[in-house]
């Protein structure tokens, strides 16, 4: 069974950072496409960042480009989001997704192409 799990949520100041980890059981992420995703009150779930599994190339959300950065550790099975430079509209709900197919481009982002998903971690940024 795909079981997903997020930590390293917190609250930070503008211009801080944090790390989000995403421990998976069940499979292995080395397999399968994996992706960050993030909804704040009152919006729409949008991809932040994601790896496929094929050719490992990134993709990210135009908003996030430069400051976040999404790496896997295959050996311990750990998705990653590195945070940095947070600013307040970063405020939201920060849930980890994975799916077996393979994406190419902005696909990786769109939520409805995951079928597994985690509980999600809360991030807050204050100005």
């Amino acid at each position: 069974q795909v079981q997903l799990v997020e930590s390293g949520g917190g609250s930070v100041q503008a211009g801080g950072s944090l790390r989000l980890s995403c421990g998976a059981s069940g499979f292995s992420v080395s397999s399968y496409s994996m992706g960050w995703f993030r909804q704040a009150p009152g919006k729409e779930r949008e991809g932040v960042a994601a790896l496929g599994f094929l050719d490992n190339v990134p993709a990210y959300a135009n908003s996030v480009k430069g400051r976040f950065t999404v790496s896997k550790d295959n050996t311990n099975n750990i998705l990653y989001l590195q945070l940095s430079n947070l600013r307040p509209e970063d405020t939201a709900m920060y849930y980890c997704a994975a799916d077996r197919g393979q994406y190419g481009g902005l696909a990786k982002l769109r939520a409805g192409n995951y079928r597994s998903w985690g509980q999600g971690t809360q991030v807050i940024v204050s100005s």
